[in-house]
């Protein structure tokens, strides 16, 4: 867990001034995987993996961000910012940046210290939460022209989102600065990525997410998630053809599929057919964790699953070994691979008082059978982001 007190020491050994500080969480998507840039619907949880930014202000012109992960220093002047990026940790507060100023922020200069414990390419989302601990910090100390107030935080994730699409150059959905913004403890989050607006779902107390890095990332993954999203885009403009008010696959349904599908290439129609019943399986998901019906959850994680490894073919062997581990197992109410695919992360929800003995017997089946020391990280539903 990260330490305020520790950040607010490192902070003022650095820049001889007390902070103000501010966190925002990491992610954990529980189901409904490629459904956010099609309108559809997403349910993650923010967890306790999170960022600090610690900021102070200053008499002059500068900007001054200090990373403790990176363990390096960035200092720019504000008539002399980037404008593209530089392909480096400070792309992001820096985007952040430029991106207030855009909504009409006037801040001044200031000591930005980043301290964060959300895994680095895990699938985690630490980018949106150094974005949104970033943007919380600038607004803290903004005294002239928009302030806080004049930000909600769904209008905060949708400035960190333009900072990541427009300035650090990532087409990322909402998904993951939304739930950073607005997460609640002790609760899921289903998003209509359509209109953004969205509904908790209390996961019971019993309950644990364990979140299991299978450490594989394979390397075709980012040509195959354009692919993937030129695919669904494909599968869209053919039903639209017949339904002119379709805008998004959000909008098209399996009875389309039934009637429009042979008009599609194979790969087109399993990957809409992924996406349509992904978006079912979300909402469904949802209702059922309102109902503690936990056995409905975990019915439907493994469908997601299943879709998301054989129609949308976005899984991998290490993957579907982890998730097959862990559904055999009876602390296991369910289980998926999680994030963009092609590797990452599985996530687990676990009965709570065997989340330990769980994820000691995931890792020695995942050694025994890959030969890959898996990292787990164990983790409650917590709050979105906030000052400490």
């Amino acid at each position: 867990m990260l330490n305020v007190n520790a950040t607010n020491e490192i902070h003022v050994q650095r820049f001889g001034a007390e902070p103000i500080i501010f966190l925002a969480p990491g992610r954990v998507n529980l189901i409904g995987e490629h459904t956010d840039y099609s309108e559809g619907f997403v349910m993650p949880a923010a967890i306790d993996f999170a960022t600090l930014a610690a900021i102070s202000p200053r008499s002059d012109h500068q900007l001054s961000i200090y990373s403790e992960n990176f363990g390096e220093h960035s200092v720019f002047d504000f008539d002399f910012l980037p404008h593209h990026p530089r392909h480096h940790w400070s792309d992001y507060p820096i985007g952040v940046l430029t991106a207030l100023i855009e909504a009409g922020v006037k801040p001044k200069g200031f000591n930005l210290t980043l301290v964060g414990d959300v895994p680095l390419g895990s699938g985690l989302s630490s980018s949106a939460s150094v974005e949104v601990a970033t943007a919380l910090a600038i607004l803290g100390i903004a005294t002239e022209g928009k302030k806080a107030k004049d930000f909600s935080p769904p209008e905060v994730a949708r400035l960190c989102q333009r900072a990541e699409n427009h300035f650090v150059g990532t087409q990322s959905g909402i998904m993951d600065q939304f739930v950073s913004c607005c997460g609640a403890a002790g609760h899921a989050l289903l998003l209509d990525c359509r209109d953004l607006s969205y509904s908790l779902a209390k996961i019971p107390d019993g309950v644990s997410i364990v979140i299991c890095n299978s450490m594989v990332k394979h390397s075709h993954a980012g040509g195959e998630y354009n692919t993937r999203r030129a695919e669904i885009e494909a599968g869209a403009e053919i039903v639209r053809l017949h339904r002119s008010e379709v805008r998004f696959l959000r909008d098209v349904t399996l009875a389309d599929l039934d009637r429009y599908g042979d008009e599609m290439l194979p790969n087109v129609l399993k990957r809409c057919r992924h996406v349509i019943t992904e978006n079912l399986r979300t909402v469904a998901a949802a209702l059922a964790l309102e109902q503690n019906d936990l056995a409905t959850l975990g019915r439907l994680m493994a469908e997601s699953h299943a879709s998301y490894r054989d129609d949308f073919e976005a899984s991998c062997r290490e993957a579907d070994i982890l998730v097959d581990l862990a559904s055999r197992d009876a602390a296991c109410i369910g289980a998926r691979l999680t994030g963009g695919g092609f590797g990452g992360c599985t996530v687990n929800l676990v009965k709570a008082e065997q989340a330990d003995a769980f994820a000691q017997r995931l890792v020695a089946g995942y050694l025994t059978a890959t030969g890959i020391a898996a990292e787990i990280y164990q983790s409650q539903a917590g709050a979105g982001a906030h000052q400490v």
